[in-house]
């Protein structure tokens, strides 16, 4: 081991708080220090290659250094790196958001940027919250989320989300948000319906909705694919069904494409595959290709015209953040969808199918007890017992023991529980998807023996 590595863990360990982590556990673990990337690949600071699995959190698209992103980011450099969009425009986010909006879909042309999912997400629910005030409805002031939805870490976006596990601590600071059942059957032997099941949970939803409808003010719902909670799919038509109900009962969808916007699950949006048009959606993620931080929140023009009016009314929108539109993200973002347009959307399919037939091998392992995907995203379960779905003890950490494997074989993985994540980049080709799986694959075996 270098002596820079040694210096490096050292000072990682005395200074860096890293997210999701138990840190008492961190100091422990030899962990890889990423100092460069390329392609499909990260590269650590003992030049060892590894296939970057999960995306970078799920935000690379095309893989790191991009000729063409760089060079847009090159370009905005030389111009200026940040000005504020509060009460100045910016050639970078109206360039941006011009290319988006006819992207976007139905009449979601009106973006409000912010940085991060959680505030995109955040953004949305404010948003919606005053649009009902805005237009003398105040009793409609109720969001429904789903369980086990992910939204975001910050207050608002946390209280729409659904994961105990993440957010039971921060009870007392919420607002009350019901949840609605989320029609994936959790696991369970082969002959039950799962169909049945799905039905059961609209049945429960449709109820819910119409009898609280006077008081309800949106849906959220991550659309055909829950990401954090375990990578659980939707039943096909599901989210259509959502929003022509939230159109019969009036009430607002609001769609997080957070994780599966920009390609990620075969097409531009998750929405494109129903079409269905929310009422307002966050993005972030993979909308700067993994460059930059940011995130945009779009918005029909019905909730749009609801914040017009003179001084007087104040129906502005008090809300921002110091970073909103940064030039330098936007000009990556432009650049990105770009590429993602013209030249990645057409060869997805291609990478779904090989993703796909990989998880049919991963399917054949005795403790791999169901296997799901939606484009580029999938999730591998690990149980203890495949005959009985009995999980491994929570203390084994099998999903993480799977992780490091890999890393030994040349991978960047991430589970969530003992649930394997895949979310390779829609550039990694083929060939690299085989050679992620044989890595995972192998490193399963090693584990669950």
């Amino acid at each position: 081991m270098s002596r820079s590595t040694k210096e490096l863990r050292r000072l990682d360990r005395r200074h860096v708080w890293h997210p999701f982590t138990q840190m008492s556990g961190w100091q422990d673990e030899d962990f890889p220090v990423i100092v460069g990337g390329q392609g499909v690949h990260l590269i650590d600071s003992e030049g060892r290659h590894y296939l970057d699995g999960v995306s970078s959190l799920w935000t690379n698209v095309h893989g790191h250094r991009v000729p063409q992103i760089d060079e847009a980011l090159r370009e905005q450099l030389d111009r200026i790196a940040h000005s504020t969009l509060l009460g100045l425009g910016s050639e970078a986010s109206i360039d941006f958001a011009a290319a988006l909006a006819p992207h976007l879909p139905g009449d979601l042309e009106r973006i409000f940027y912010s940085d991060n999912g959680a505030t995109a997400m955040e953004v949305a629910v404010k948003i919606a919250f005053a649009y009902w005030r805005h237009i003398e409805r105040p009793e409609k002031n109720i969001f429904y989320c789903f369980e086990e939805a992910y939204h975001g870490d910050t207050i608002g976006s946390v209280s729409v989300g659904g994961i105990d596990l993440f957010h039971s601590l921060y009870q007392p600071l919420l607002f009350d948000a019901p949840q609605l059942p989320y029609p994936f059957a959790p696991l369970q032997p082969k002959d039950r319906d799962r169909d049945a099941f799905a039905e059961q949970c609209w049945a429960q939803i449709e109820t819910t909705l119409r009898d609280q409808a006077a008081s309800a003010a949106a849906v959220v719902i991550e659309p055909l694919m829950q990401g954090a909670g375990g990578m659980r799919p939707a039943p096909a038509g599901f989210l259509r069904r959502l929003r022509e109900l939230c159109d019969e009962l009036d009430i607002l969808l609001i769609v997080d494409e957070v994780a599966t916007g920009f390609g990620r699950t075969g097409k531009l949006f998750a929405c494109d595959h129903e079409g269905v048009v929310p009422d307002l959606m966050g993005m972030a993620k993979g909308i700067s290709g993994g460059y930059l931080p940011l995130a945009a929140t779009a918005v029909s023009e019905k909730v749009y015209e609801a914040f017009l009016g003179p001084l007087s009314a104040q129906k502005t929108f008090f809300h921002g953040h110091t970073y909103t539109g940064n030039p330098l993200a936007c000009a990556a973002a432009k650049a990105n969808l770009e590429i993602l347009v013209e030249q990645a959307l057409p060869i997805v399919p291609e990478r779904v199918e090989a993703l796909a037939d990989c998880l049919r091998t991963c399917e054949e392992l005795p403790h791999v007890a169901q296997t799901r995907q939606v484009g580029l995203m999938a999730g591998i379960e690990l149980v203890a017992d495949p005959e009985t779905f009995e999980p491994y003890p929570a203390d084994r950490r099998m999903g993480h023991q799977v992780t490091l494997a890999a890393r030994r074989r040349g991978a960047i993985i991430r589970p969530l529980g003992d649930v394997i994540v895949l979310m390779p980049p829609l550039a990694m080709t083929p060939a690299q998807i085989n050679e992620l799986n044989r890595v995972v694959v192998d490193s399963i075996v090693e584990v669950t023996g």
